[in-house]
């Protein structure tokens, strides 16, 4: 009986460490990076907390802030841009930090990354990790009691927040907020955002691009301003900000005042 035992566990147990794993070698993000990234970060987070969440069997980081104005209006998903973190200097750490003092939990999601010198065109196998992610970050909000939620994404994570959009919107998310979104990769049938873009339905969206932003910014905003009235009608807004660049850094007081405006006047609950 031992032995036979013995020889279970010894046909089993090889098994398992085959098929336990198998989530994280599926991945294409460099999970290494992202470990790197976490030991960094979290040690120095001065606002808010980190969570570990789970994207089918992959675990990566999130900083929630809770809301500490006397009402809390919802919650803001934020994405960052190519290879970086959920607690970057440039645009997302301001917004993550700020945002809470006027009323919104802020759920910052480590996205998929790829080695510092991958461009965009790079990005399109990591794309279909994307939608676990965000809706792993979705249903931590709801875990909360959420059901007011915003995606926001910068750069690359807008294209991100355009591709789940298209694909797998939970009703709770009621509002996109495209910050400095470029094109992704055109013709891409992950990545191409502005096809992406045309897939989204009864959704309000702002639309923010500073006056000094890249060139393909610019011009796929243009595309974007063209496009959104006629799919979104008035609840789609493009808003400029004078002498901003790609990544605000020249006044990133004004980002979350806009991104907050806009927050409060189309998406807070009344």
């Amino acid at each position: 009986m031992k032995n036979s035992l013995v020889l279970l566990l010894y046909v089993l147990f090889p098994c398992l460490s085959l098929f336990a794993p198998a989530s994280h070698a599926a991945s294409k993000s460099d999970l290494a990076k992202e470990k790197r990234w976490e030991e960094q970060i979290v040690p120095g987070i001065m606002i808010g907390d980190a969570v570990k969440l789970n994207a089918d069997g992959v675990e990566f980081l999130a900083l929630y802030a809770e809301a500490t104005a006397d009402q809390a209006k919802g919650a803001v998903v934020l994405l960052h841009g190519i290879g970086v973190h959920p607690a970057w200097p440039d645009v997302i750490e301001p917004l993550r930090m700020q945002l809470p003092e006027n009323g919104w939990h802020t759920l910052s999601l480590q996205m998929p990354v790829l080695k510092n010198e991958a461009e965009d065109k790079d990005y399109p196998p990591l794309f279909p990790e994307v939608p676990a992610r965000i809706q792993a970050g979705v249903d931590f909000l709801k875990s909360k009691g959420l059901q007011n939620i915003v995606i926001s994404g910068h750069s690359l994570g807008s294209a991100m927040a355009a591709y789940y959009l298209a694909v797998k919107r939970d009703p709770v998310v009621k509002g996109y907020a495209i910050i400095s979104g470029g094109p992704g990769v055109k013709g891409d049938p992950l990545m191409d955002s502005l096809e992406n873009f045309k897939k989204i339905k009864d959704m309000r969206i702002l639309d923010i691009y500073g006056s000094e932003d890249m060139e393909q910014v610019l011009e796929s905003g243009k595309k974007r301003n063209a496009l959104g009235p006629k799919i979104h009608g008035n609840r789609y807004q493009n808003l400029k900000i004078d002498g901003a660049g790609h990544f605000y850094r020249e006044n990133p007081e004004e980002l979350v005042k806009q991104v907050s405006s806009w927050l409060d006047i189309n998406i807070a609950e009344q």
